[in-house]
């Protein structure tokens, strides 16, 4: 199990086949996405990453916040979030990850915050058929009908499909083609539609319901930079140093 990503949606678009077909996508950017700690098992009980993406203000951020950033020797991040994987899918702490994390073909999971849109009526929300368009029906055309007050047991059942607050849900559309990436500018290009507004931001890993393609890069594809090449040298030289006086204590 590799690494997920955080992105941020830009927008959609639509790219042309050689067959002059249009293809929609959704434009996906990471921006700075970084490793920003480990889990592991001896610590916490389970294996995983923790990412961060974007940019936010020091002032703005929690002592604790600013201590794990730097430990980490990253800018402070403006949203994180873990992704479990294998143990041997670790990826060294401080290392970007690069939009060709993922190949061209692919399929992809993608979970956002869906788009708010305030209260809505049963037809809007539901998909409720509304009332007959004429026979004695007036003014309560989109009206939901009975909802149970008048039968027997005489009451309406706690969560009845009724109007009410519609978005702002976490969504996760599953089976999107990854179909371009460009590596300089960060953006992953994705067929179809990506749940969220513009702007919002997003998590993208491979699809569980669909095999990897051969030729994945495994654990994943990032480039280090100096503070994570320091980082990554004194955790291997750490455990070096431990490893000898753990065998010794057994």
């Amino acid at each position: 199990m590799r690494s997920g990503v955080l992105a941020q949606k830009i927008g959609m678009t639509r790219l042309f086949t050689e067959a002059g077909e249009h293809v929609p996508v959704t434009v996906l950017r990471l921006g700075n996405c970084q490793v920003v700690g480990h889990r592991t098992k001896e610590k916490n009980g389970y294996v995983a990453l923790q990412l961060g993406a974007g940019v936010r203000k020091v002032q703005r951020s929690t002592k604790a916040e600013r201590g794990n950033f730097a430990v980490a020797k990253v800018e402070p991040k403006r949203k994180l979030a873990e992704f479990r994987v294998d143990d041997d899918a670790l990826i060294p702490v401080g290392a970007e990850i690069t939009a060709d994390h993922f190949m061209v073909g692919q399929y992809v999971d993608v979970t956002g915050t869906s788009t708010g849109k305030g209260w809505a009526g049963g037809m809007k929300r539901w998909n409720f058929a509304g009332l007959r368009a004429s026979h004695g029906v007036s003014i309560s055309h989109r009206s939901i009908g009975g909802t149970g007050g008048r039968q027997d047991p005489g009451k309406t059942f706690k969560g009845k499909k009724m109007s009410g607050h519609l978005g702002v849900d976490r969504v996760t559309t599953l089976n999107l083609k990854v179909v371009q990436t460009d590596v300089e500018r960060g953006l992953i290009l994705v067929e179809g539609a990506v749940p969220g507004v513009k702007g919002g931001w997003i998590t993208v890993r491979d699809a569980v319901k669909k095999k990897l393609p051969a030729g994945v890069p495994k654990p994943g594809k990032f480039r280090l930079s100096d503070a994570a090449a320091d980082v990554a040298a004194a955790s291997k030289d750490k455990n070096e140093e431990t490893a000898p006086a753990e065998k010794g204590g057994a």
